[in-house]
């Protein structure tokens, strides 16, 4: 297995400004193997603290924040002689002791030459709830489920990831039916690292199926476990909601389909909880296409998406050969789970924040906006050959934007007002060399 994260990783460690580090993500997503695996490969010692079910080390940090007495509690706990500069000591599920979070302060402040990386699956969650955090004293970084180019490296097709690295489109469309087969992959399997090694290991669809609702079990079991009694039942409507209003052309999320007579701030507080615990990602609408996006996003009009298009998949029932063969499920479907796909390629891959855009007179919408330096980027979406970009001639028209572009099934060109870009060519996705 390979994360690109893991180059992350390394700047932090190298860089003369290091904090401590905080890695944010839904549970499942590879934050433990990511520190595990940064760990043994760049440091001569690791100490592992995991304060799940751990009341000794929680109590060891309710007392006070003497960094003597914190390393040598490290020591104890883990055998490992911590020493700075070549040790990494890492703290799991941080969530489980908020005044660790709190201690990360005092590690800034007076050990820096000390590297710890901490994660929490319900850390927003954690914050949010009351708990200090230690603002301007350490560094962030978010883990996303694994990209298509990271699929491609975990089933062994180096070579085909290789290309989309390298952006060498006549090669990349010479082997476009082998991408296409690995995306059609890539839809039913995602990108949850379980689901990953089971598929490459075995290539047994029902295998990787039964991993992803055994996921989707336990994240319902995490509502259960720490959602208030009162809000349950909202987050529990917004989550099986997502799929069928992605499932609509019209993908804002309308309340009023979740339950009749419903309004937005009544369910401002389910969705806040599952953005935190990052199981959905959220792309509002901007009134204007202008930089920057974000002054002119609209609070109460958005899209609501999954963190994993496999997910999304297993969650709507579709089957391997729907997918595979283009059966009638998976056509109905298709543009959900490639809108789905789209956004969280832009997101875990390319690191944009999305945004989408629809007209005045809403006669026309464009899937995503894009935030690239001075310029916005309207990006259309089709999962499909069929190309007809109505929508997008007719913003290009009016706002004459820099570039446009079209991702859909077909061969990367270069046409007078667009640029189409194939969708699993997303990674080479990059303004300012096509």
């Amino acid at each position: 297995m390979e994360r690109h994260l893991l180059h992350e990783l390394k700047r932090w460690k190298d860089s003369p400004h290091r904090k401590p580090l905080i890695l944010k993500g839904a549970r499942q997503v590879g934050k433990t193997w990511l520190m595990r695996e940064f760990g043994k490969r760049y440091y001569q010692k690791v100490a592992y603290v995991n304060f799940d079910n751990n009341p000794r080390m929680q109590q060891v940090f309710t007392e006070d924040f003497s960094i003597d007495r914190l390393l040598l509690a490290i020591n104890a706990e883990t055998g490992v002689a911590i020493t700075p500069e070549d040790t990494l000591i890492i703290f799991d599920e941080i969530q489980e002791a908020p005044k660790a979070i709190a201690s990360l302060k005092y590690f800034c402040e007076e050990a820096a030459s000390y590297h710890i990386v901490a994660a929490g699956s319900l850390l927003g969650v954690a914050i949010h709830g009351g708990d200090s955090f230690p603002v301007g004293k350490v560094n962030t970084l978010r883990v996303y489920p694994m990209t298509f180019v990271e699929f491609l490296h975990a089933v062994g097709e180096d070579g085909l990831a290789t290309l989309l690295e390298q952006g060498d489109w006549k090669l990349i469309d010479t082997f476009q039916d082998k991408f296409t087969a690995w995306l059609k992959n890539y839809y039913y399997v995602g990108g949850m690292p379980e689901a990953v090694k089971i598929f490459a290991e075995t290539r047994d669809y029902q295998s990787v199926r039964r991993m992803q609702s055994e996921l989707t079990e336990m994240y319902e079991a995490d509502f259960g476990k720490h959602v208030d009694a009162r809000e349950l039942p909202r987050v529990r409507m917004v989550w099986n909601a997502i799929p069928v209003q992605l499932a609509k052309e019209n993908k804002k999320f309308f309340f009023g389909q979740v339950k009749k007579g419903a309004r937005a701030r009544d369910w401002e507080t389910a969705i806040e909880w599952l953005l935190d615990c990052g199981l959905i990602t959220r792309v509002h609408r901007v009134t204007k296409p202008a930089v920057p996006l974000k002054a002119y996003q609209e609070m109460n009009a958005y899209k609501l998406f999954f963190l994993d298009v496999g997910l999304l998949g297993a969650i709507s029932g579709i089957d391997a050969r729907s997918l595979l063969e283009g059966n009638r499920l998976f056509v109905e479907f298709k543009g959900a789970l490639t809108e789905q796909y789209v956004c969280q390629q832009l997101i875990a891959d390319k690191g944009y924040e999305p945004f989408y855009f629809s007209s005045e007179s809403n006669k026309y919408e464009i899937d995503f906006m894009l935030q690239n330096g001075h310029d916005v980027i309207p990006v259309e979406v089709k999962a499909e050959h069929n190309v007809r970009a109505k929508s997008l001639r007719a913003y290009v028209e009016k706002h004459k934007p820099a570039k446009a572009v079209r991702l859909s099934m077909n061969n990367y060109r270069q046409e007078e007002w667009l640029i189409n870009i194939p969708l699993f060519a997303i990674h080479c996705l990059d303004f300012d060399r096509i």
